[in-house]
């Protein structure tokens, strides 16, 4: 119970003001010239005062507001290396009942650290100001962290903490812990294709020194180099980017004897690979209508470089016009076929044959040039079966149909069995409704003796669309040059731009679009393998973690051609997959994440909050065994720790759960406090 007085004035404050003012005067004069009863009519002037005051007794009936205490329990992933897991559990339970034992303290017990593939490191001091966001800041009474010291979120001071309490810190594991990483002090970000980056690197022994590893290099899971290095000793290595989108480098090392864990005894580093400006040279044998749909796909692809040249006078055109009066541009064969054919990602022949622009040789050229790596795209008209076609030269041999014919009617395109599942034609829009919705075309060049099955059909199934492998290049055949039909939305046209741009993306070998390829793919918390395949089933996927456990998925097929299998991305760093032929890797989370650059227990990092709130920082199982320090109540005082002991901050908060009010001069006690004030001034003046 807590009891006081209150006044409620039934006349206006300055009234109440100027009235004591009165009285005041009235005192002094009749204290001076010594009245008699002055000291009574002073009194009766007071209560006169007092009673219009109106003041009250009041009684207030409150209860105690609780201190809330937090407990925050470290479960990152560094946690559970060495017997910090047993440590935590077992720090966790008696703490948690020593708190509950002091009178008027509630505890809150919340999880944190978990690895989520979102964040990086351990974040436990967000953890406490959620566990204490609806508690105001006078009634908490201090945090206490179990953690092995990692905690990569301390504020710079006290005031960071957001409230005035200690913060204590119970730290698992031992002293001298030992243990090996791979530090990366210089890595890009990204890199142009088919040129070198240099990534550096250092070898950190902790509990150690002097020790020496053997350190491998893998690029995309194939082993670059190996070499030795000493303890603190920095080193680089040069690579080569291979390919366009992630290139996947590994730097690992050999272990430590003795080491907590060799999760961070490998480093990765993810380089973009970003081709620089595509060459494509595209020759049109003719002018046409479907000339400027080849022309304006590749010109609006701003990574293409794209030399152009339509034949429109062969040599042995003779019309008696003057060299000099000529405007045409001649063809630079020599130059383009033979100096620098190797400089061209892509070739097209757009209804190309042979006028006598180039001579045998150069075809020759052009089938070393694929079976090198190069990439040919030939788009077929009525000059591919004619005496004059490309196929009657060396080209024989890479190309894949030979042509007898051609078919002059109408038909619709339509996907074959082997084109619903290579990713080029897969899932074009239209392609799954009998019929198609795509226009027809007119005309088709027929062939005999194909070499790899048609991806697309045309008239009478007759294959329309062929992708072939030669050697380390790939050559695509297109056995109709109607395909500006579709562009120019001739009943209701096409996919056009879907299909060339796929066409050509998969010319110039983009690792999306491989007929054969495993990829794993992080969706939410979820790591998804998926199976590329032309064949009718898949083996089983063994997933690798990052700390080295292992996973087997069945995999289910989504659609034609692609299988898939998910599990849980529980842990941060690379993890791999293979099927035994084919292997993927993928980084969950941040490369390289804080969580794994350091390891071992240490008291250094949460100390300084620590002692600057008042609190302390302590191993707790430094001789196998859990040893707490007493917990004790503080009420007053800015330090919460000494010896054997931590302290919690109690604060006197309560809530008013009822109210008594008593007028003093509010009916018969304030009737008869007057009445007895004038009876005694007249008495007095009686006398």
């Amino acid at each position: 119970m807590n009891y006081g007085i209150v006044f409620a004035p039934l006349v206006p404050a300055l009234v109440l003001w100027l009235g004591l003012a009165a009285v005041v005067v009235i005192a002094a004069l009749l204290l001076v010239s010594r009245a008699r009863g002055a000291a009574v009519r002073v009194a009766a002037l007071a209560l006169i005062l007092l009673a219009l005051a109106n003041p009250s007794f009041t009684r207030e009936e409150r209860e105690p507001l609780s201190s809330v205490a937090a407990v925050v329990v470290d479960k990152s992933p560094s946690q559970n290396f060495g017997n910090r897991t047993r440590e935590t559990d077992a720090a966790r339970e008696e703490l948690v009942n020593r708190l509950k034992e002091i009178k008027g303290l509630e505890v809150r017990v919340v999880e944190a650290g978990q690895a989520d593939g979102e964040t990086d490191g351990t974040k436990l001091f967000s953890a406490v100001t959620s566990a204490l966001s609806d508690v105001p800041a006078d009634r908490v009474a201090g945090a206490f962290l179990i953690t092995d010291g990692r905690v990569h979120d301390i504020p710079g001071n006290a005031a960071g903490v957001g409230f005035t309490a200690p913060v204590h810190a119970l730290i698992t594991g031992r002293k001298n812990e030992r243990d090996r990483r791979i530090a990366i002090t210089a890595a890009p970000r990204f890199g142009i294709v088919e040129q070198t980056q240099t990534i550096t690197y250092r070898l950190d022994d902790q509990g150690v020194t002097g020790q020496s590893a053997r350190v491998t290099v893998r690029r995309d899971g194939d082993v670059l180099s190996e070499r030795m290095l000493t303890s603190g000793e920095t080193s680089s290595v040069t690579l080569e980017i291979p390919h366009a989108g992630p290139n996947i480098v590994e730097i690992e090392a050999s272990p430590l004897e003795g080491e907590l864990t060799p999760v961070n005894n490998r480093a990765v580093v993810s380089i973009d690979g970003v081709r620089d400006k595509l060459r494509v040279l595209l020759v049109s044998g003719e002018p046409h209508s479907g000339e400027r749909t080849w022309r304006n796909l590749l010109k609006s692809d701003a990574s293409v470089d794209l030399v152009h040249f339509t034949i429109l006078r062969p040599p042995e055109k003779q019309d008696g016009t003057p060299i000099n009066e000529l405007s045409l541009i001649a063809f630079p064969t020599r130059e383009l076929f033979q100096q620098k054919i190797n400089e061209f990602q892509l070739i097209i022949f757009d209804r190309y044959a042979r006028q006598g622009v180039l001579p045998i040789s150069y075809f020759d050229n052009i089938s070393r040039y694929i079976r090198n790596g190069g990439a040919v795209l030939v788009s077929a008209g009525p000059d591919y079966a004619s005496p004059s076609s490309i196929w009657r030269t060396p080209l024989d041999s890479v190309l894949p149909a030979e042509p007898i014919g051609v078919t002059e009617k109408p038909f619709t395109a339509r996907l074959s069995e082997m084109g619903k599942r290579h990713p080029v034609t897969r899932g074009l829009e239209g392609s799954a409704s009998e019929p198609p919705h795509w226009s027809r075309f007119f005309r088709q060049v027929d062939t005999r003796n194909p070499v790899v099955p048609a991806v697309m059909e045309g008239a009478d199934g007759k294959p329309l669309l062929l992708l072939s492998r030669q050697g380390e290049g790939r050559v695509a055949l297109l056995l109709s040059d109607h395909i500006w039909l579709w562009a120019r939305g001739y009943e209701g046209g096409g996919p056009h731009l879907d299909l060339l741009r796929r066409l050509s993306h998969w010319l110039m070998k983009q690792p999306d679009l491989d007929e054969e390829a495993l990829r794993l793919q992080v969706q939410g918390r979820d790591l998804v393998a998926v199976r590329q395949t032309m064949a009718d089933t898949v083996q089983p996927v063994t997933v690798t973690s990052p700390s080295g456990t292992t996973r087997q998925l069945t995999l289910t097929q989504a659609q034609p051609g692609e299988w898939r299998a998910s599990t849980s991305a529980d842990e941060l760093g690379l993890w791999q997959a293979t099927d035994g032929q084919l292997k993927a890797l993928i980084n969950v989370g941040p490369v390289n994440p804080k969580e794994f650059s350091e390891v071992t227990s240490t008291t250094d990092t949460l100390s300084p909050l620590t002692q600057a709130t008042g609190g302390d920082t302590r191993r707790i199982a430094e001789n196998g065994s859990i040893d707490l320090p007493r917990v004790l109540p503080v009420r007053a005082s800015s330090v919460f720790r000494g010896d054997g002991w931590l302290g919690v901050k109690m604060s006197d908060a309560s809530v008013v759960r009822g109210i008594g009010v008593l007028p003093i001069f509010a009916g018969l006690i304030g009737l008869l406090l007057l009445l007895g004030a004038f009876a005694s001034t007249w008495l007095r003046e009686g006398r």
